[in-house]
Order: C-alpha cells, then sequence, then structure tokens
C-alpha cells in the first residue's frame, strides 16, 4: 500500500464534513488532514496541511467553493479539487472546470463514488460524477438549452468575481475586505469595475445578476 491521499474536507455543515471524514477514515487509501467551514478557511487549511486534494462544497458564506478554487489553484496549483455538491446545474460544472477544478462529484453518489473519484483525481484525471456526464459534454459544445455561449459573468476577473458575490451576499465593503485581505478602496474599485464592464449600478441590480447567474443562491 502506498502513501495515504491527503483530504481536506470543505463544507459550511459540520455535520456532512463528519459524514465524509467517517467514511473515509474507514478507506485505507485517504488520510482526513483538515476541515473547513467556507472558502477562506480551506485556503487557510490548505496553506497548513498541503492536502493532495480539496473535497469542495459550492455553497458556503463569504468566499464560496467557486472563489475559493480560483484562489486555491493560483497560490497551491499542484493541490486538485473534486467538487462535491448537490447542484447538478451545467454552468457550475463549466466554471469550476475553467477554474481548475479535477472533478465534480453529487454529494447524493457519496459512498464508492467518493474513492472511485478520489482515486481518477489523485491520478491526473478528470473526474465527472456519470450522471451529469452528457450535460457536461452538451455545455462545451454550446448546446445547453438557451444558455449564451458568450456569458457577462466571464468578463470579470478573478478577483472581481469574489467581490462581487461578497457584495451580493449583502456584505459590506469593510467586511468583503476583511475576508479577502485587501483594503476597502481596493474592494470598492472592483465593483465599480464589475458595475461597469456588467452595465449594472445598484446593489439590488448585482444582487439579481448573481442570482440568475446562480453565484448565490436564496434556499
Amino acid at each position: 500500500m502506498g502513501l495515504k491521499t491527503k483530504v481536506l474536507i470543505a463544507d459550511d455543515h459540520a455535520m456532512v464534513r463528519q459524514g465524509i471524514a467517517s467514511f473515509l477514515k474507514m478507506s485505507d487509501e485517504c488520510e482526513v488532514v483538515g476541515e473547513a467551514a467556507d472558502g477562506a478557511q480551506a485556503i487557510e487549511a490548505a496553506r497548513k496541511t498541503r492536502p493532495d486534494i480539496v473535497l469542495m462544497d459550492i455553497s458556503m458564506p463569504g468566499l464560496g467553493g467557486l472563489e475559493a478554487t480560483i484562489e486555491l489553484k493560483k497560490i497551491l496549483p499542484n493541490v486538485k479539487v473534486l467538487v462535491l455538491t448537490q447542484y447538478e446545474d451545467t454552468v457550475y460544472i463549466r466554471r469550476f472546470f475553467k477554474a481548475g477544478a479535477s472533478g465534480y462529484l453529487l454529494k447524493k453518489a457519496v459512498g464508492e463514488d467518493l474513492l472511485t473519484a478520489i482515486r481518477a483525481v489523485r491520478e491526473g484525471k478528470i473526474y465527472v460524477h456519470p450522471s451529469i456526464t452528457s450535460g457536461v459534454v452538451d455545455g462545451y459544445l454550446g448546446l445547453s438549452k438557451g444558455e449564451p455561449r458568450e456569458d457577462p459573468y466571464d468578463m470579470l476577473t478573478d478577483r472581481e468575481k469574489q467581490v462581487l458575490k461578497l457584495i451580493a451576499e449583502g456584505n459590506t465593503h469593510k467586511e468583503a475586505a476583511d475576508i479577502l485581505g485587501i483594503s476597502v478602496k481596493t474592494v470598492i474599485a472592483h465593483q465599480t469595475n464589475i458595475t461597469e464592464k456588467l452595465n449594472i449600478h445598484s446593489r439590488a441590480g448585482l444582487i439579481k445578476f448573481a442570482i440568475q447567474k446562480g453565484i448565490i443562491r436564496i434556499e
């Protein structure tokens, strides 16, 4: 038996993290090296523990899974990100792979599928849960129903995407600055760029855009 795969679990629900950790600990293949409740914690924990794979939830407070993946791949490019989510939306799948994720797995499939995904990703392969593979192919071919090829969201820089999510969730400029580790002035500058690129000049408009694009969700 070779070295165990070091796994970091990022999910805002403690019971979900505990359940996944318990399952992985029963396996001889994995070692859970840390847990995180949001994207910022995931980045910090990854810096400290240097995992092989981060299991990344999408919908988390503050820095979400997508925004955290973008940041994580910049600072730790060798860390593999395996998205573990309830959302089957093609747009999410495409965004995550564009951000550098290596796999996309549905929470309802957790079990042996999780180990299969971890093995594949560890070996440098791309893993997509079988039930959503056709949707991914259609998305890449531009066949998704009514979805435009050019997504206005893609005009934003990585940092602007992070700021957009935080502002749309209701964070103040100061709160967004603290989460991202940048100045309030820089957050305001990014928001100005966002409003100009999207031609949306109110917070309400940004919130509406974020909901429509699945950047934030109203549960």
